[in-house]
């Protein structure tokens, strides 16, 4: 049994092995190749951006004035519908600036002029050009032949990485409204960086196209305040829930008063965003925090971010790669130490939150770390696993089911499978219990008078009556001998009754021998049992070879049983031994027959013959 055991966990073992190393390739080619598990990262880690971001209070670093649906039903009166006469910017420019904010940045492009108003135009950029805090906006199209970089004016602030060709183009937008005052052309793109699903978690600190590097609006403004940029091409943001808007129009409107009614320090010292929130001007963008989130806010993000120092550093994707196949393999050691799926689940439940728990705290502390499709990955394997386990335990099961059909009562068998009671795989054990031995008399002389098909047809009939009995009460049938029976008590059921139940067994088991005799007339007037009993411990469980095992009973119990058995010809239908007499009790009554010499035992055995059982008393 050991070994048939023993190599069932082998052939267990290696197939969860082989499992395991084929999901890990799998998980390797997705990490090195595909990233195809990146998306899952993706979108569980904007999850917990956006409660990250809910805690962050809001900055007191950056103010956006907003050119809100409130602003563009104000202002159509005095400045008609959008766009704006640009020199409505310029007098803002002065309003704001009287109030020493450190910088000033338009999220609104001037790539066109007006051509109807030239005036204002002029006006705007006479504004721009008096104060060197003033950064307008700049994006690179994907399409287009574009400009001479080298006749952009240095402003711009692009710079070779090499030995650029002298007749580069970019296709940019630039604030074209300046060519009057090219050395205040000053700004930076502020082209929108999107991940892989669209969404936009980062922002680009330059852009290389053509052999020049084009900085971004950010890193402008960040760099003239004497901040230190990192060393890469854009930064994961931290994202903020809350901003400080001013509507566009309160604004204007107050700097037209001869005395204005708005504070006028509540601008000094920060860094002033004009830019839009109304859904009209379709400036919005798709972000962890909303899939209509204002373009001028994710600008406001990486300003703040890069003023603070705070933008989040990521470890690489690839570093959580080892994590995925440490779940992956203490998964699979779970299964092959044949922990239970449950047991296994609630680990990695606890190990998830942990996980998940770390990570939030690296998050609230500046770190992203991608630690989403791993679990995802580790949860999937675990999945994949107790599907298997189960199709597999389901196939113990019916294998259990089949081959303990043979020694208990079917339905007995699906109660004990059901609760774990029994298994197959179980090694065999010491058990107290009974053992019953019948034999029939006068079985040679019917099997030499009758046909030998009717011969088994009778033996059928008898076999099925008697193994109903021992089924009915609780009994395991071991196995047919010939003509004789051999079942037992006590396993794999532990009943404390077992020897009250064998010999309620043995009498029915009498009784319907003579009403088989009845049926049978004449032929069955010569038919008679011999029952035996014994009670002790007995060696129970699948005991065999790997390629055959039976659920029997062996030891010195037995043998003692199959002796008594040999013992009742001439005395009793039925015997059993003193240790059943004395276990099952006082429900029955006794006949004594005294000592009896049995083979193969030097001591006496002491039987005695049931002769019925006791009426209950009231």
């Amino acid at each position: 049994m050991g070994g048939a055991v023993g190599s069932i966990r082998r052939v267990l073992a290696q197939r969860w092995a082989l499992l395991a190393a084929v999901v890990a390739i799998l998980v390797i080619a997705d990490y090195a190749l595909t990233n195809f598990t990146s998306l899952i990262d993706q979108k569980a880690g904007d999850v917990m951006l956006a409660a990250n971001a809910g805690r962050r209070p809001v900055s007191d670093r950056v103010v956006i004035v907003d050119i809100d649906q409130r602003s563009l039903e104000l202002m159509n009166a005095m400045a008609g519908s959008w766009p704006w006469p640009r020199s409505v910017h310029g007098e803002l420019i002065d309003y704001i600036e009287a109030q020493h904010p450190r910088a000033i940045a338009f999220d609104v492009l001037f790539n066109e002029l007006d051509v109807y108003r030239p005036d204002s135009d002029a006006a705007f950029a006479d504004a721009v050009a008096r104060y060197p805090n003033v950064w307008l906006a700049m994006t690179l199209n994907s399409d287009g032949k574009g400009a001479r970089v080298r006749d952009m004016p240095p402003a711009v602030g692009m710079r070779p990485l090499t030995k650029s060709p002298a007749d580069s183009r970019v296709p940019a937008m630039l604030p074209l409204v300046m060519l009057g005052h090219p050395a205040a052309m000053r700004g930076g793109l502020t082209n929108f960086s999107m991940d892989s699903d669209g969404v936009g978690r980062r922002y680009a600190l330059y852009l290389d196209r053509a052999g020049w590097r084009f900085p971004s609006l950010p890193a402008r403004i960040v760099s003239s305040l004497g901040r230190p940029l990192p060393r890469q091409p854009s930064v994961m943001l931290n994202y903020r829930k809350g901003w400080r808007h001013i509507s566009y129009a309160d604004l204007y409107l107050d700097s037209l008063r001869s005395k204005p009614l708005r504070d006028p320090r509540e601008l000094k010292g920060k860094i002033v965003l004009v830019g839009t929130s109304a859904p009209g001007l379709m400036d919005m963008r798709l972000t962890p925090l909303d899939s209509n989130y204002p373009g001028v806010e994710m600008l406001a993000t990486a300003i703040d971010n890069l003023d603070r120092g705070d933008w989040l550093r990521q470890v690489p994707r690839p570093y959580s790669l080892p994590f995925a196949l440490l779940l992956i393999g203490l998964i699979a050691v779970a299964f092959t130490r044949g922990v239970s799926a449950a047991r296994t689940g609630y680990a990695l439940l606890a190990l998830s939150a942990v996980t998940l728990a770390g990570a939030w705290l690296a998050l609230v502390n500046g770190t992203f770390v991608p630690v989403f499709a791993p679990l995802a990955l580790g949860w999937a394997f675990y999945l994949a696993s107790t599907t298997i386990a189960y199709l597999d335990e389901r196939a113990q099961r019916l294998r259990t089911a089949g081959a303990f059909r043979r020694f208990l009562d079917p339905q007995v068998v699906n109660e004990l499978i059901g609760r774990g009671a029994i298994d197959y795989r179980a090694q065999a054990s010491t058990r107290e219990v009974t053992v019953l031995f019948s034999d029939i008399r006068g079985f040679t002389s019917l099997s030499e008078t009758a046909a030998p098909e009717d011969v088994v047809a009778l033996l059928n009939r008898y076999f099925t009556r008697q193994v109903e009995i021992i089924f009915k009460h609780g009994g395991t049938l071991d196995k047919f001998i010939g003509d004789g029976i051999m079942a037992f008590w006590g396993a794999p059921t532990a009943y404390p009754d077992h020897a009250r139940r064998a010999v309620e067994a043995a009498l029915e088991m009498s009784a319907a021998l003579d009403e088989f005799r009845g049926e049978l007339g004449a032929l069955g007037a010569a038919l008679d049992i011999g029952i035996g009993l014994h009670s002790g411990k007995a060696v129970v469980g699948f005991i065999g070879s790997d390629e055959r095992l039976d659920y029997t009973a062996i030891g010195d119990t037995v043998n003692s049983a199959s002796r008594v058995e040999s013992t009742t010809k001439g005395v009793s239908r039925i015997l059993v031994s003193k240790t059943t007499r004395e276990a099952a009790g006082e429900d029955f009554e006794w006949r004594d027959h005294g000592l009896h010499r049995v083979k193969g035992r030097g001591e006496e055995l002491h039987l005695f013959q049931p002769c019925r059982k006791k009426p209950m008393t009231a």
